[in-house]
């Protein structure tokens, strides 16, 4: 062996490294599996780490990508050779002499993998904790063309917003029209189309409503631009959110559902002159607020005519309606509902399968003048809707749709489950899984009925205002329910309505002092939201 070793010395550096390979076969062959072991770990620790990222709807660095798909490739053809080694492992002249020539060559090959496998893991620790990164999501509804129609009657005033979308000198559209008529659909095909076109960099949308709260408007905004806002002083989130949308070179701002004069500079919203690249695109239900906030290329949406309003009646009821016994009655059903998209959807959904006699009943219904007189509610939608709401099959869905109105705009499905178990809505339900699964079925109910609407996300969902409002009448009528919302000064009832008051909700009010003395003894139910905060206080008995 020191005779080896002395010729070995003598050799050149390269020969000596060539001889290693035949001499330590059998060393790197181990120190590969080693190796191998190694990397194996270190995959699947990066691996968890990528699923971990991808749960949270994170986006996964490309390096990383690439070094997984590397490391897959590299520890797939390190164990080839390890097994094809194993078993070739064999001597020639009957097992007397090694075979030379392939031992030299697997110890080649074994100390060539092995470093590719070492400079892998070497990689994987450059990585650190940075692996992913936070995205942005694109909302639902620009990805998605569900539930616009093509009406023709529409078709100019869509085309006319458009236009004005792409005029450097507007900056604020409007859009205005009765509550029901469609605005809300027609601003979010719009942006889609603008979007698609390529007009805009980003579109951000938030629902302003009857009962405005300028946090929750600028959160909204905020988190569709990756912004977050710490602060709690609202002209100091309006400052940052203003310099964040400064920095978007294209960007168009919807404010949905505008009922009086928003402050767009107290938001944190620039345009015009302070920002030619931000558009903004309004919804309300009177020109006069349009106007107040700086729009003067304002587009009014009308009723849809008869046809339009058939066409849209017969695709939510479904072709039973052609039927000859049906249709005349179907027709006049339809007409009742006066052209209005949400009195039109809802009561299709609830006539759907209905019988002749069931359709000619609720023909007289949408006929009799509503006694209720509700601002911004005509008689031919609050009738519609009180229509649908009496056509909900069973209690429990009722009484789900009902405390849905007393909650906020947008709805989170834990929220209503609380509620509704501390309600014994579920009753005979034993099992927390089960009562789950119900609520579940009873909203995809509600949405199916055009009663609810969808959320930003799966678990959260809204209701649109004119519902609402129906829905809260109603509740009034029957249950003794006292709701209260965005109202600065306001009375409570007398002393026997409170006791005989089992709901309460006041949302978005001023009025922060419970009288002394207040008895209510039937009450079940306490919902409380005040402006400017986005706390949120409820009691269920």
């Amino acid at each position: 062996m020191d005779i080896l070793k002395s010729i070995v010395n003598c050799l050149s550096p390269h020969a000596q490294r060539e001889f290693s390979y035949w001499y330590n076969s059998a060393a790197n062959f181990e120190n590969l599996k080693a190796e191998l072991d190694g990397l194996k770990d270190e995959r699947e620790s990066i691996q968890r780490r990528v699923s971990e990222a991808e749960r949270k709807s994170e986006k996964i660095e490309e390096k990383v990508e690439k070094w997984l798909v590397n490391a897959n490739k590299s520890i797939e053809q390190a164990a080839e050779f390890i097994q094809d080694e194993e078993k070739a492992n064999e001597r020639c002249l009957m097992g007397l002499f090694p075979n030379w020539i392939t031992r030299y060559q697997h110890g080649k090959k074994a100390e060539t993998e092995k470093e590719a496998l070492f400079k892998l893991r070497e990689e994987a620790e450059r990585f650190d904790d940075r692996i992913s990164y936070r995205t942005i999501p694109e909302e639902i509804w620009l990805k998605s063309h569900k539930g616009y129609e093509a009406f023709k009657s529409r078709r100019s005033t869509l085309e006319a917003i458009k236009n004005a979308l792409i005029d450097v000198n507007v900056s604020v559209i409007g859009v205005y029209g009765m509550g029901g008529i469609g605005k809300t659909t027609l601003v979010k095909k719009v942006a889609r189309q603008a979007m698609e076109d390529k007009h805009f960099d980003m579109v951000v949308f938030s629902e302003v409503s009857q009962t405005p709260d300028i946090k929750q408007i600028q959160q909204e905004i905020a988190e569709k631009l990756g912004l977050e806002l710490h602060e709690e002083v609202k002209s100091r989130r309006a400052s940052r959110l203003f310099e964040r949308l400064r920095n978007e070179k294209k960007i168009l701002v919807v404010l949905d559902n505008i009922w009086k004069h928003l402050d767009l500079e107290t938001v944190g919203i620039p345009f015009g002159e302070d920002h030619k690249g931000c558009k903004l695109l309004l919804t309300a239900r009177d020109r006069s607020v349009l106007l107040k906030m700086g729009s003067k290329d304002n587009f009014l949406i009308n009723n849809l005519n008869k046809e339009e309003a058939w066409r849209l009646f017969k695709m939510m009821a479904g072709d039973d309606v052609e039927n000859r016994e049906l249709k005349s009655t179907a027709i006049d059903v339809a007409r009742a509902c006066g052209g209005l998209p949400i009195a039109l959807t809802t009561v299709a959904k609830a006539l759907r399968s209905k019988s002749l006699h069931e359709w000619k009943n609720s023909l007289r219904e949408l006929r009799t003048p509503s006694m209720v007189n509700f601002e911004g509610v005509s008689a031919e939608t609050y009738s519609s809707i009180e229509l649908s709401f009496n056509h909900l099959k069973g209690e429990q869905v009722q009484k789900i749709f009902q405390l849905c109105s007393l909650m906020g705009n947008s709805i989170h499905t834990l929220d209503l489950f609380k509620y509704s178990m501390g309600l014994g809505i579920f009753q005979g339900v034993n099992k927390m899984e089960d009562a789950r699964d119900k609520l579940y079925a009873l909203v995809h109910e509600l949405r199916d009925s055009c009663l609810l609407l969808e959320g930003d996300s799966n678990e959260r969902f809204s209701m649109h205002d004119v519902v609402r409002d129906v829905a809260i009448s109603i509740a009034c009528r029957h249950q003794h329910v006292f709701s209260v919302r965005n109202e600065d000064v306001w009375d409570w009832p007398d002393d026997d309505a409170l006791r005989k008051c089992n709901s309460v909700s006041l949302r978005n009010n001023s009025n922060r002092e419970f009288p002394e003395g207040l008895e209510c003894p039937n009450l079940q139910f306490l919902y409380i939201s005040l402006k400017d905060s986005s706390r949120e206080v409820s009691a269920v008995k």
